[in-house]
């Protein structure tokens, strides 16, 4: 399948709980609460949403790279709650090399700890591995954003190393980030099938 076909503006993933599509720059209505009342989101991300003008940037920069068919960005939206709960997004997408990024991911407080993230990585990682036919999905984080990474050891990640000081994060500071991966075969052994059944219980 081509390129543009995989990154099709039609896409939905969903489950019981989640329906993630395509981002688009209208999405900024849907999305601009959390900009204005939960700044904090970003707070280690290396591109900050916070603001209105944050959260128009950070969409139209998303929207772009897309059209490009460098990224992948979707919008979240929570069915159990019938609102949309934040963005996620494959990035850093190599065609050649069967990798991929997983990563940009940011949900609005009262979705976080719902097990949505478990959800959206399920169909996400289904998506790479399977219809993308990635060898490797990476993930990265701010080394100091424990919450993430703990999310990401959650879901079957396994830690690779630190990059340290390797790039600037939103406020202009550096920071180190972690590495972890997941590969084709670990999705096809266990993962796939274990987080199928964390979705499953609920």
């Amino acid at each position: 399948m081509a390129s543009n076909q995989l990154l099709s503006p039609d896409l939905k993933l969903e489950t019981e709980m989640v329906m993630l599509r395509p981002l688009l720059i209208t999405d900024v209505q849907h999305l601009m609460h959390y900009a204005l009342n939960e700044p904090e989101i970003w707070q280690y991300s290396l591109i900050s949403g916070a603001g209105e003008i944050g959260l128009i940037n950070y969409i139209n920069a998303a929207v772009e790279n897309y059209t490009q068919l460098k990224e992948f960005p979707f919008i979240v939206f929570n069915k159990h709650i019938n609102a949309f709960a934040g963005s996620t997004r494959f990035y850093d997408i190599q065609f050649e090399q069967l990798t991929l990024q997983l990563g940009y991911t940011w949900y609005g407080k009262l979705h976080q700890g719902s097990g949505i993230n478990t959800h959206c990585k399920y169909v996400l990682l289904q998506y790479a591995f399977e219809t993308m036919l990635m060898e490797r999905v990476e993930f990265r984080a701010d080394a100091n954003n424990a919450r993430s990474v703990k999310a990401m050891k959650k879901i079957g990640c396994v830690e690779e190393g630190i990059l340290r000081n390797n790039t600037y994060k939103a406020d202009g500071g550096r920071r180190d980030s972690i590495v972890l991966s997941i590969l084709r075969n670990e999705w096809y052994n266990n993962i796939r099938d274990m987080l199928k059944r964390k979705i499953e219980m609920g």
